[in-house]
């Protein structure tokens, strides 16, 4: 297999990636006992001039709210393995790959941080309209939390609850950040270097030795996969591999809403109150995240006369749908529940989707 030459300025080493990382999330969605169907919603000309959001969904004729699932910075939609068929135990569960990562389109975003959160807020609306659903529940992770949270400010009349995974880029970079967390100066000097880049640069400047380098470093991600499918410690690699080895469209959206990694240029904290008050929140945040876990407080704070849920995972990080899956599932079906109480606003019929690739098979346990 070929690699790319220099493309501007950069180096591509594409590996033929799309067809490998459909290969490689078809195996481990295998693990899966819930039938599956994956396809393209074609979006139109939200970003790009033709964008296409890869989905997978299941359980899908059940006539519940459905939920959504927007995963984090550098994720795809396979990665859910460990919720899906405990999700969709009653109702459709939608995953989709973000617009501009894992098999989604990947156009140029604005470089405006203002304008590429509008662009991602109307990938999911139009995402949305073209499968025909209704009123969702929609559940983000981390920057996945942040799109999720834009869009119910947008489109409040078609969020049923909104679940904040480890949300991030609610609260402000305080000024003397490095003081606060006692930055080694090393780390800030690494930090400084590396700021004029995309966080997943060094992935995609390895080359063919990029999934090595994630097996690396982070090691516990892969190991934590290993009792849902076979050879997680290889497969999960070069899933995540796959995933960032291409154009880094969404990686570059991300690196333009960013005011430093973990904070953004426009925080949610300056603007909770375009939020609706009848809007019902979970926020589940593991007790060893990297996050800032204060957002709960601030909605709660923000929002006194409204719905607010916060639930802390013990012993979970960042990734808290991987770390304490079963937990998290809990919380999560707890928060549709409260969801399938309220009263909807409308009742949109769902129509099928067209060009749907369907699994029937039963992965052994």
């Amino acid at each position: 297999m070929g690699y790319n030459n220099w493309t501007g300025g950069w180096f591509s080493w594409t590996r033929q990636s799309d067809e490998m990382l459909r290969n490689i999330e078809k195996k481990i969605l295998s693990c899966l006992k819930t039938v599956y169907k994956r396809f393209y919603v074609d979006i139109g000309s939200v970003v790009g001039q033709s964008d296409k959001i890869w989905t997978i969904s299941l359980n899908d004729e059940s006539s519940k709210t459905p939920l959504v699932l927007l995963h984090g910075m550098g994720a795809g939609l396979a990665l859910w393995c460990p919720n899906l068929d405990a999700l969709a135990a009653t109702r459709p569960v939608y995953a989709i790959d973000v617009l501009g990562f894992g098999r989604s389109s990947r156009p140029k975003f604005s470089d405006d941080a203002e304008k590429a959160e509008t662009q991602w807020v109307e990938s999911v609306e139009e995402w949305r309209r073209e499968v025909h659903l209704g009123e969702i529940i929609l559940l983000g992770h981390s920057l996945g939390g942040y799109i999720a949270t834009a869009y119910a400010m947008k489109y409040p009349e078609r969020v049923r609850h909104l679940i904040l995974a480890d949300p991030w880029g609610f609260t402000e970079k305080p000024s003397n950040v490095y003081e606060k967390y006692q930055v080694p100066f090393w780390v800030r000097a690494v930090a400084t270097a590396v700021q004029p880049f995309n966080p997943l640069w060094a992935v995609r400047a390895a080359g063919p030795a990029g999934k090595w380098l994630v097996s690396k470093t982070r090691p516990d991600i892969s190991r934590k996969y290993v009792k849902y499918i076979k050879d997680a410690e290889t497969v999960i690699p070069e899933y995540i591999y796959q995933c960032n080895s291409q154009t880094p469209s969404g990686e570059s959206a991300f690196h333009t809403l960013m005011h430093g990694f973990g904070w953004a240029k426009n925080p949610m904290v300056k603007r909770l109150d375009k939020l609706d008050p009848e809007l019902p929140i979970t926020v589940l945040y593991g007790s060893r995240s990297w996050v800032d876990n204060t957002t709960g407080q601030l909605l709660c704070e923000h929002r006194q006369t409204s719905k607010t849920y916060v639930q802390v995972i013990n012993g979970a990080g960042h990734h808290v749908y991987l770390d304490k899956p079963e937990l998290f599932n809990k919380y999560v079906l707890e928060a549709c529940s409260r969801a399938d109480e309220r009263k909807p606003a409308s009742n949109t019929e769902l129509v099928p989707v067209t060009n749907v690739e369907q699994n029937t098979d039963i992965a052994n346990s």
